[in-house]
């Protein structure tokens, strides 16, 4: 008997390590970054030569420089990077309040002077990159003044805004069966754009379709208005696309209308502004506390100070939406194509790719756009997006305006990327993970070229938040239980508690079954596997998002050791105290292999999350193993 538990013993062990291992290793192959824009070590800097080739207004005749960091071990002295900057010997400025940090600057002079520079420094071992400032505009498809996607019937929730029936691009996403679920609680959405009428002043007016709407860390980055102040028109209505105060009797909706926004200035009343602003504001909306961006401007060629502040924002857990352009031509545009943004085209009021819209290679998905030229779903009205926003260049007065363009189709998606994290997937690959495999493309095809991996679908990406995990976490639980469970006596595997059972009375025999029972039900509580989310994201969203999302506190054995300190007196819940030991174990590997969630306010990135993860599922696993000890010598 004893050989045969020892053997038994040994090929619990050895199935249930191989099977993580291999589960481990598929999990992590499937969920690796899926984005097909090029990274800033990728990509050809615009020179001088380029810009003279674009558009006098497309570029401000200055260069960017990029300098070494010495704190991070890059090379180089301060010392020597004030020598450096001296020896110019034109102009050189901060390019914005990070460049201290950063080493970034501006460097102007005569043009026959920069050509001289930007060929010395090509090289040079304190240059990390020496780039032409470009100028990137509003993206405007022009002519600015549908059939809802198929599916599976959901509740909805039926907002009472007076013109709700006018937009048919938030029925064509399923908004409102997706709002059944969640509205993007403790959410934040930095909107890089014209700016937002988000607060009354003497130069401005809140326009009334914000006036619940919450707001934060308003600031602008080029002259003009203050505060990210609107004094345009597009980013206003950016920003009611995703977070238009809803239900509140007038006017329209947003996609994630309780979310907050954070309205950062970077172009000015003319639609335009410089690279080094929108990087600035890039970095300061990751620095303060953004879980998404969305930038619906850009231009045709790449920056790589640009790129770089992308990547530095996906490093702290923002995902960054930008809209694919509307040149109508088959290639995505920057900053869309860069590595790092989920890069969004356009569809019409009946789900066809606009006749302006990009598309290409670097295309992620599509989403309502408008087009108002037409009239396809019949109501009356062009097919543009509606939405509250000021008047053109009249920061006093609004209106409510059909507008068209992956301008208009970018927040759609940003929205529909609040609400995923609103569900507690704050790492940026993980949301576009779920925006593309949930998104519903009319060819039936995986992805192409025309409309990325299709339209997005809403009520499909929040149920796909939490439910694309169940299968992988049922994996983990089941490996993990068998694991714990093979060299434990009477608890210690089917074969072994099977002869337990049997040499035991009928008193013994019930309480050994009410254990097993209570084990299995802690296991699948604890895992998250009957509905339920699991407790660290049941947690976050109680405790209301946001800084929660993440907490070191959440994701730890915290929890499960909290319940055993408080409640293993009670004999009778010991089978469920283990499970859910076990449960919380599988979910924190789970997250430890996919990291669907970042951890917040630990330093040094990805790695550390996971190890703190896997750290932490093994003391979880550790405890399930002495409850279950414990329970079993209560047994005998």
């Amino acid at each position: 008997m004893h050989d045969a538990r020892s053997a038994l013993r040994r090929h619990c062990s050895t199935i249930a390590s191989l099977g993580l291992v291999a589960l481990s290793a598929a999990l992590a192959y499937h969920h690796s970054p899926d984005d097909r824009g090029l990274s800033s070590d990728e990509l050809d800097a615009p020179t001088l030569a380029d810009a003279a080739a674009l558009a006098s207004e497309d570029a401000t005749g200055a260069l960017i420089l990029d300098l070494v960091e010495p704190e991070d071990g890059e090379g180089g002295t301060e010392a020597e990077l004030d020598a450096l900057i001296a020896s110019l010997g034109v102009p050189v400025e901060a390019a914005g309040f990070y460049s201290e940090g950063e080493h970034l600057y501006r460097v102007s002079g005569p043009a026959s002077s920069l050509a001289k520079i930007e060929a010395a420094l090509a090289d040079h071992p304190l240059v990390e990159g020496v780039e032409a400032e470009l100028v990137y505009s509003l993206i405007d498809a022009g002519e600015g003044q549908p059939q809802a996607l198929e599916g599976e019937p959901l509740a909805r929730f039926e907002p009472n805004d007076e013109m709700f029936g006018l937009q048919w691009h938030m029925e064509m996403l399923r908004a409102p069966e997706a709002w059944m679920v969640t509205r993007g609680e403790g959410v934040v959405v930095a909107v890089i754009d014209t700016g937002v009428a988000w607060k009354t002043t003497d130069a401005t007016r809140m326009v009334p379709d914000l006036a619940g709407t919450t707001f934060t860390h308003g600031k602008s980055f080029v002259p003009g208005l203050a505060d990210g102040l609107d004094d345009h028109l597009h980013g206003t209505h950016v920003a009611g696309t995703i977070a238009q105060t809803t239900n509140n009797g007038i006017g329209v909706t947003g996609v994630a209308f309780d979310s907050t926004i954070m309205p950062l200035k970077v172009l000015g009343g003319d639609g335009r502004g410089s690279i080094t602003g929108i990087a600035n504001a890039i970095r300061y909306a990751a620095d303060n506390g953004a879980h998404v961006i969305n930038m619906s401007l850009g231009g045709p060629l790449p920056s790589r100070v640009l790129t770089k502040a992308i990547e530095y924002a996906n490093n702290k857990g923002v995902t960054v939406v930008c809209a694919a352009g509307n040149e109508g031509r088959s290639r995505v545009g920057y900053p869309a194509a860069s590595k790092g943004s989920v890069a969004v085209a356009s569809v019409d009021a009946v789900g066809e790719r606009t006749w302006y819209s990009n598309w290409g290679d670097a295309l992620d998905v599509s989403a309502p756009g408008g087009d108002t030229r037409a009239d396809k779903n019949g109501d009356g009205h062009p097919d543009g997006v509606l939405q509250n926003t000021i008047k053109l260049q009249d920061p006093l007065n609004n209106d409510y305006m059909w507008l068209q363009g992956t301008s208009m189709a970018s927040p759609h998606a940003a929205g529909v990327a609040a609400l995923i994290v609103a569900r507690g997937i704050t790492n940026p690959v993980e949301v576009e993970r779920v925006m593309k495999e949930t998104a519903v493309h009319p060819n039936g095809v995986d992805w192409d070229r025309e409309y990325g991996a299709g339209l997005l679908d809403a009520a499909a990406a929040v149920d796909g938040a939490t439910e694309s995990y169940t299968a992988e976490r049922a994996g983990f639980a089941g490996l993990l239980g068998l694991l714990g469970l093979g060299g434990l006596l009477g608890l210690g595997g089917s074969a072994a508690a099977g002869s337990a059972i049997a040499r035991v009375g009928a008193g013994q025999r019930r309480r050994k079954l009410f254990d097993l029972a209570g084990l299995g039900l802690g296991g699948l509580l604890g895992a998250g596997l009957l509905g339920l989310q699991p407790a660290a994201y049941g947690a976050a969203a109680m405790l209301g998002g946001g800084a929660w999302f993440g907490s070191p506190l959440l994701f730890s054995a915290l929890a499960p050791l909290l319940a055993i300190v408080l409640f293993f007196s009670v004999r009778r819940l010991r089978g469920l105290l283990a499970g859910l030991a076990f449960g919380y174990a599988a979910v924190l590997l789970h997250s430890a292999v996919v990291l669907p969630t970042l951890i917040s306010g630990l330093p040094g990135g990805e790695m550390v999350d996971r190890l703190w993860l896997f750290a932490n599922a093994g003391v979880a696993l550790w405890l399930a193993r002495r409850v279950l000890l414990r329970l079993d010598a209560s047994s005998e």
